[in-house]
């Protein structure tokens, strides 16, 4: 088998373990905002408890991109865009699996709480940040680039979406309707899904590198 044959192998098995990972955070997300939305305290534990096996396939990619680069040396700017997307990328998803967590253990703290039926918009915030994330992974996986700017124009909504959050609160802190400690945690969880908006810009924008070498307009490779 030929150098280049076999770095071509290792690249498509980089990125099967790469669309694994992302189906895993996916799953993460979809059961942890089911749980918000339904009150589903059993399904939140069970994402507080299984964040390990993001951790661990994290560490398992960022090894094979390391040992692609150290050992096979990539010389065509494509391959070398790849594994450094590779790279980017699954930064964000763990992090996106983090959220998800965090999301988790707020549920289990606030899963009494009447804040989540006075603070309409986060449903909404949830619903956009989700389909975010999950057009964000097709867009990388599909090497799709028309898909991946969707994702990040969208991420004006989700920014405006929080605003209208904030002032729920604010509305519901002035009033004294509700505890101030449950606000913060549905303010929190608001910001988790704005952070999770902008992990799947960023996984988009690193989507448009691998397949054109340029960041917003800016060549880098």
């Amino acid at each position: 088998m030929t150098t280049r044959v076999n770095f071509q192998l290792e690249l498509e098995a980089l990125d099967e373990a790469l669309e694994e990972m992302a189906d895993m955070v996916e799953n993460n997300i979809e059961k942890s905002l089911a749980s918000f939305e339904k009150r589903n305290v059993e399904l939140a534990r069970e994402i507080v408890q299984g964040d390990r096996a993001v951790d661990d396939m994290q560490r398992s990619i960022e090894a094979r991109c390391l040992s692609l680069m150290l050992h096979q040396q990539p010389v065509v700017a494509r391959d070398l865009r790849m594994v450094s997307s590779a790279l980017k990328i699954v930064t964000d998803l763990e992090r996106i699996g983090d959220h998800a967590q965090d999301i988790a253990e707020l549920v289990l703290r606030i899963s009494d709480a009447n804040v989540m039926e006075n603070v309409g918009h986060i449903v909404e915030m949830a619903s956009k940040a989700k389909l975010m994330m999950k057009n964000g992974i097709r867009a990388y996986t599909t090497r799709n680039t028309e898909l991946a700017y969707q994702v990040i124009d969208a991420d004006d909504e989700v920014d405006d979406l929080f605003n209208e959050v904030k002032e729920e609160i604010s509305k519901l802190l002035q009033e004294k309707r509700e505890p101030v400690d449950d606000c913060v945690d549905i303010l929190m969880i608001a910001k988790y899904l704005e952070r999770i908006a902008d992990h799947a810009v960023n996984i988009c924008e690193w989507t448009e590198f691998n397949e054109t070498g340029t960041v917003q307009n800016i060549r880098l490779l």
